[in-house]
């Protein structure tokens, strides 16, 4: 599989399908492109190329704790990966924390985006409480009782060392106070809009992203249906489909629910990339 190296990080892609506009896709969490593989796939076959990759610090990616922002860090790298590939402007969708990643594309870098696929988009105190702990608090806790070495045996980056051995050495070089002081400052950022309808934008920014955009909301208590009719009510030129009609309010994440429905989520994003053309 390729890597690319993106402004001083390997990260790991794969284009799937040799024609058509451009679509870049992310996974929710710290998930790698496994996850969304088979919906690129899927879509690909419609005629598109479709871009799966892993993000930083995520898959067989490389390890970097920078910036203020790891949805910023990420867009920006996204930025960077778009030009180098000569994929701009693309389609650009996520689920979770990549829907969000793509709005924030969107505003930092409005000329790489031609249109949004967003779907489980996150919002809620629950998710705010769940995800500030889950991204963050939880790694720092781990850095300050046992160190990096904690922080190396964590499930996600036990899985990134696995996918990619040169991790945790990267890790491991990084002091404790360091690495915890960096993720003190994602965790800021990330705290400072999780009160917003929409984790990470508010109102007046989804209000300015006028590219076309289809919404497919979520089910489940990080991913409740309500941010996603938030969205759609604000963003002037979206469209709002659902594919899960029961709430699975017991659940943080209905992996199993979606994968089921993957044909449909495919078959709803390519109506409307068709509807859009192929310029």
């Amino acid at each position: 599989m390729p890597v690319t190296n993106i402004r001083g990080v390997d990260i790991r892609y794969e284009i799937l399908g040799d024609r058509g506009p451009f679509i870049a896709l992310q996974p929710g969490g710290r998930r790698g492109l496994v996850s969304v593989k088979p919906l690129g796939e899927k879509i690909a076959e419609a005629g598109y190329r479709v871009i799966v990759y892993d993000r930083r610090n995520t898959g067989a990616s490389g390890v970097a704790i920078e910036g203020d922002s790891e949805n910023d860090v990420w867009a920006d790298d996204l930025h960077e990966l778009l030009g180098k590939l000569d994929a701009v402007p693309a389609y650009i969708g996520g689920s979770s924390s990549g829907c969000r990643l793509a709005m924030i594309l969107a505003l930092r870098h409005p000329a790489d985006v031609r249109g949004l696929l967003l779907w489980r988009v996150t919002g809620g105190p629950h998710a705010a409480r769940h995800l500030s702990n889950q991204y963050y608090t939880s790694h720092i806790e781990a850095a300050k009782q046992g160190g990096m070495a904690a922080v190396c045996a964590m499930e996600h980056w036990s899985e990134i060392i696995k996918a990619n051995p040169a991790s945790r050495d990267k890790l491991m070089a990084m002091e404790p106070q360091d690495f915890i002081a960096r993720m003190t400052r994602w965790r800021q950022s990330f705290d400072d809009g999780a009160d917003n309808a929409v984790i990470g934008l508010s109102p007046a920014e989804l209000r300015s992203m006028i590219v076309p955009a289809c919404i497919i909301p979520g089910n489940d208590r990080v991913h409740p249906r309500h941010p996603g009719q938030v969205a759609h009510r604000l963003m002037p030129n979206s469209e709002y489909h659902e594919v899960l009609t029961e709430d699975r309010m017991d659940l943080d994440v209905a992996f199993e629910d979606w994968e089921a429905k993957e044909g449909l989520l495919a078959a709803i994003f390519i109506d409307f990339l068709r509807r859009q053309g192929r310029r």
